[in-house]
């Protein structure tokens, strides 16, 4: 079957970010650059080599693999992202940060699981959604699957901890079930359950209270809990309209608590100001927008559409609770800001979930009978 050239648009704007990101990124790691020159080189190289560099591989691979092929092993690649998950739990692989163990170290670099399980979780319930089918509108079919998948994942996350990546996943999943009809009232009910299952851990969770409180009061504990968002704030603030200049940031040097990581947009804020910070969220309302339109216009099955419903809201929902949480109207998560922040592994991923998207988008006008 003849295909159509891939959305340039959705390229530019993909282009675009990375380009911003590459440019503070780099402007953000100087404040290593200032303490440790083996560690800023480190970064760099993550970012650039294995960020950059393997994600134009990866993308290259998302568009030459038939979308189909993701599908059919969907529930392989679930497993196996599970079972990639289960690895920071083993001794001498897993490693610990902060007081939290997320992450691998193979072969002298490393990476954070939960990233490969957010796609493996995508491919699969995509999978099982297009399957179902009307089923879906079933919460058997539907809302039972999901609570035991995300009962799962939760279980393996909350022992890192890493609740975020469970909030994450549980917005992915309900805007997928919107996108297959399930009626709105099993939807809100999944939501209330979660909040309350939230509450719930909350109260029992000695840090997750600490920043919810910290967001109800950023002025209590400013030199411990509230510190990093007091710092971003002060940022953002000096950065005024225009900012100061690229480069020009204070708050990276020995202020802000990784600035090239989860801080970098209160760097865009103060180097880039008011402005800079408009033109960023407008590129990811781009993206988003864009991305949606392939789905509800190009992709030729179900399964491809939410397959790119279920990537572009995670990575929408990711950017947004993270400028969210550095600007103070939502509390500190954590997670990184995609194609911007230090990661060269979420990078990687990413470029490849473009990838995939670019290569639904190529299906304009074209109708593939699902089997």
């Amino acid at each position: 079957m003849k295909k159509n050239k891939i959305d340039k648009i959705f390229l530019g704007i993909v282009i675009a970010l990375v380009i911003f990101g590459l440019i503070f990124f780099t402007s953000a790691s100087l404040g290593i650059l200032a303490k440790n020159i083996t560690k800023f080189h480190g970064v760099i190289f993550s970012q650039y080599v294995l960020g950059l560099g393997l994600g134009l591989i990866a993308l290259l691979i998302g568009l030459k693999v038939p979308y189909k092929w993701w599908k059919k092993y969907s529930l392989i690649i679930f497993i196996a992202t599970v079972l990639l998950t289960l690895l920071v739990f083993v001794p001498g692989l897993g490693q610990s940060h902060g007081g939290a163990k997320r992450w691998v170290y193979i072969l002298g670099y490393t990476f954070q699981p939960v990233e490969f399980l957010k796609i493996g979780f995508i491919m699969y319930f995509a999978s099982w959604l297009s399957w179902a089918k009307e089923k879906a509108k079933n919460p058997l079919f539907s809302i039972l699957p999901l609570i035991l998948i995300i009962g799962l994942i939760s279980v393996i996350l909350l022992k890192q901890p890493d609740t975020k990546s469970i909030i994450l996943i549980t917005i992915v999943a309900l805007v997928m079930l919107f996108v297959s009809g399930v009626p709105i009232k099993y939807l809100l009910g999944i939501f209330c359950l979660a909040s309350i299952a939230f509450a719930v851990l909350v109260h029992f969770t000695p840090y997750l209270q600490e920043r919810v409180n910290t967001f109800l009061d950023p002025n209590e504990n400013s030199q411990s809990s509230s510190y990093q968002l007091q710092q971003s704030l002060i940022a953002i603030g000096s950065g005024g309209i225009i900012g100061r200049g690229l480069g020009q940031s204070i708050q990276k040097f020995n202020y802000l608590p990784e600035p090239q990581g989860d801080s970098i947009f209160a760097v865009i804020g103060e180097e880039a100001g008011f402005v800079g910070c408009v033109i960023l969220i407008c590129l990811y309302l781009a993206f988003a927008l864009r991305g949606y339109r392939i789905a509800i216009r190009n992709a030729p099955e179900s399964f491809a559409k939410l397959l790119v419903i279920g990537f572009i809201t995670m990575i929408i929902s990711q950017s947004f609770m993270n400028i969210a949480s550095i600007a103070g109207i939502f509390p500190l998560t954590g997670v990184p800001l995609v194609f911007i922040s230090q990661g060269g592994t979420a990078l990687l991923l990413s470029l490849g979930i473009v990838g995939i998207i670019l290569n639904i988008s190529r299906f304009k006008g074209k109708i593939v009978l699902e089997k």
